[in-house]
């Protein structure tokens, strides 16, 4: 089968698309045939030269994480999951999966649930690691509540976009960072208020905030601090806890580090087939065009995601 690979660590370069050998589902894993993928930050940051995760990827290896597909074989373990169903989750060799850039992949069973059913694959593969890190943050580690206010960060990437959805759907106030094109569509997902950073200082506009979603790190995260109130709390997708920071202003810090279950997939999935969230991809590459993906996301805004398309020409370009 073909897949996308890397032999060494490095930039887009690195990206290899050769063939490689079938996986096959150990006891409590499920062979899913893949239709589609899509590509997130870790993506990119996991083949870097200095990436984080590189003392946990042993080369050669296959990429990729999120994936939407038909499920070909189940394990003998296997109770949640059947032969033939469609379903999406994770699949990263992270995770002890076998990589989801490919046209098979082998990942357990508790990392994918059945798929929404108005969703179609393109879209399924766009949600897995974006929607489940804005559901954690919004509901497990803010526990934000109607009238609350919230300051996102990234509003318009892929998990920003989530977020302003589901802080939204609670009935929370909600001001988001973007710029560019990113400013219509963060106010189309429902935000009360934008601030264009190019522009404005966030931290001199906004006061007295329950709750702050960092999806960029750095210096914007050591500024949110400013915005909180005493006991709020920022969640932050990249930086641990300053806790020189949280005794200053009073507040809590959480570093997420996302886990991605069936449990929270399935409950995902049934916000999307309710209407709640919606999934806005902004672009569209076959496997074989790994690199440009990757190419693009580094020097293109991206509203929403970037889909893989395992399957090309069996959907309509977005």
């Amino acid at each position: 089968m073909k897949a996308v690979t890397i032999h060494e660590f490095g930039g887009p370069e690195v990206l290899q698309v050769e063939e490689v050998k079938k996986p096959l589902p150990r006891d409590n894993e499920v062979l899913i045939e893949v239709h589609a993928s899509s590509l997130n930050p870790v993506d990119a940051k996991s083949i870097e030269k200095d990436s984080y995760y590189r003392s946990q990827m042993h080369l050669p290896t296959t990429l990729g994480m999120d994936v939407a597909g038909v499920v070909e074989m189940v394990g003998d373990k296997v109770k949640h999951i059947q032969v033939g169903d469609r379903v999406f989750g994770q699949a990263s060799v992270l995770r002890e999966g076998s990589g989801a850039f490919a046209e098979y992949a082998v990942t357990a069973e508790d990392s994918v649930a059945v798929m929404p059913e108005c969703l179609g694959f393109l879209e399924a593969a766009a949600v897995p690691l974006a929607a489940t890190s804005a559901y954690e943050a919004i509901f497990e580690h803010m526990k934000l509540q109607a009238g609350q206010r919230v300051l996102i960060h990234g509003g318009s990437g892929g998990i920003g976009s989530f977020a302003i959805q589901l802080a939204k759907h609670v009935g929370a106030y909600v001001a988001a960072t973007a710029s560019g094109d990113g400013v219509e569509f963060v106010e189309s997902l429902g935000a009360d208020e934008v601030i264009d950073y190019r522009k404005d200082a966030f931290e001199w506009k906004l006061r007295n905030y329950d709750a702050v979603l960092d999806t960029v790190g750095g210096g914007i995260y050591n500024q949110s601090f400013h915005v909180l109130k005493r006991e709020g709390i920022i969640v932050s997708m990249l930086m641990k806890p300053d806790e020189n920071a949280i005794r200053q202003f009073g507040v809590r810090a959480v570093l997420e580090m996302t886990h991605i279950d069936r449990k929270v997939l399935t409950k995902v999935a049934k916000l999307i087939d309710e209407g709640v969230l919606k999934v806005h991809i902004s672009a569209i590459y076959a496997l074989t065009e790994a690199k440009e993906a990757y190419r693009a996301k580094d020097k293109h805004q991206v509203l929403g995601k970037i889909a893989i398309d395992v399957k090309r020409g069996n959907y309509v370009s977005v």
